[in-house]
């Protein structure tokens, strides 16, 4: 049978607004020195680091990681749009349960320009330029970022396809808020209602500009270890890796139409149902998720895709008040991205931390009272989707 990889320890710093952030490598510092300490490991037993980031020059990882030590040790540079922190941790978690390494450090940073993502270096060919031009092709051109242009216009396929109302978003950021309210780390707090999200400015689409996730700077940080090495260690309260897989685009992506597909809607389908095969776990039986909520159309997009409801079932989910506490399925219990905010390469090592914290009863205030599964969804545009699925420790 497969070894299984473990999360020793997490860390995270708070998520604050471009220009407010202390530089990158004090935000690694601050995350590595957290999981370590969380962990209970010296970074001195760490064997390989995966550092992932967006913004940044070359090597950006080696000077994150060596604010915590510089021990000869390969360090790996990863950018994989906003799925850049669960890419990391996808491969400490490989490298760990093949046997290569017993200990293994996944990092996430981010120090982010104000305003809408953009290309970042507009003289190469962009990543972006299928998707947009298939999103073109579907609904035309807009001056609106392009992020935008394609979940509002996802939501929207969403909204024809189900008779889903824009309401509905807006009560997915309302109940973002209302967990946020017990995160700390995040940055937007305070109370929302409805009719605040829905008077807001129009974006693109049904998206208004409450239902979109703000640019953040922050870190965040996993130690990975493999069972015989936390066995050693006494670490008895690691969170297992029950599954893992990380997918990218299916063939059809840029030419059938559909801007539910542009966004990652069978990415994150395939890559949940083969976690649920590897798992044997049944989506209706996980207790909490946290999930990619760049904006309030593709957490809809996510409660179907997913599983987590039948095909076309997320507004009835919203409704019931089966996605927070109380009901079904708590979906982000830290408040996602929309309020906790999205430091690119961080977001999904911050993620994987909520569930640990969770998992572990350390949650506090928002702890999901006897979860011992957590689901993660983590996606990026053109085309990377990774879903992965915790299982609590014994003693939890």
């Amino acid at each position: 049978m497969a070894k299984h990889a473990y999360i020793a320890g997490v860390g995270m710093t708070h998520f604050v607004k471009p220009g407010t952030n202390d530089p990158f490598p004090v935000m690694a510092k601050q995350a590595i020195g957290e999981a370590l300490a969380h962990a209970g490991v010296d970074f001195a037993d760490v064997q390989q680091a995966y550092a992932g980031y967006v913004y940044g020059d070359t090597t950006c990882g080696q000077r994150a990681v060596y604010t915590a030590g510089i021990t000869g040790i390969p360090i790996i540079n990863v950018t994989n749009a906003c799925a850049t922190g669960s890419t990391a941790l996808f491969l400490a978690r490989q490298a760990v349960e093949a046997g290569v390494v017993d200990c293994a450090l996944a990092l996430g940073f981010e120090q982010m320009p104000a305003g809408a993502i953009d290309v970042i270096y507009p003289q190469w060919p962009s990543p972006w330029q299928p998707s947009l031009e298939a999103a073109q092709r579907a609904q035309g051109e807009s001056a609106a970022p392009f992020a935008c242009q394609l979940f509002g216009g996802a939501g929207r396929e969403y909204m024809q396809r189900t008779g889903m109302a824009a309401e509905t978003m807006a009560e997915i950021q309302v109940k973002a808020r209302r967990h946020a309210a017990n995160n700390e780390r995040a940055l937007f707090r305070k109370p929302v209602t409805v009719e605040e999200v829905m008077a807001s400015p129009a974006i693109y689409g049904p998206l208004t500009r409450l239902m979109c996730c703000p640019p953040t700077c922050g870190a965040a940080a996993a130690i990975v270890v493999s069972e015989d090495y936390a066995r050693r260690h006494g670490l008895n309260r690691a969170v297992r890796v029950r599954a893992q897989a990380m997918v990218s685009d299916q063939p059809d992506v840029f030419e059938a139409g559909s801007m539910m597909k542009l966004v990652g809607y069978d990415m994150a389908y395939t890559a949940s149902r083969r976690v649920y095969e590897a798992s044997g776990v049944d989506p209706r039986d996980i207790p909490m998720v946290e999930l990619h909520d760049c904006f309030a159309s593709n957490e809809v997009l996510a409660y179907d895709s997913l599983g987590l409801v039948e095909s076309g079932e997320a507004e009835k989910f919203v409704r019931d008040g089966d996605n927070t506490y109380g009901g079904r399925c708590v979906t982000n219990p830290s408040g996602g991205l929309l309020s906790k905010g999205h430091p690119l390469g961080a977001t999904g090592l911050a993620q994987c931390a909520e569930l640990v914290w969770q998992l572990r009863g350390e949650a506090g205030a928002r702890q999901v009272q006897d979860a011992k599964l957590g689901l993660q969804h983590n996606l990026g545009l053109a085309g990377v989707c990774v879903i992965s699925l915790y299982e609590a420790p014994a003693a939890a």
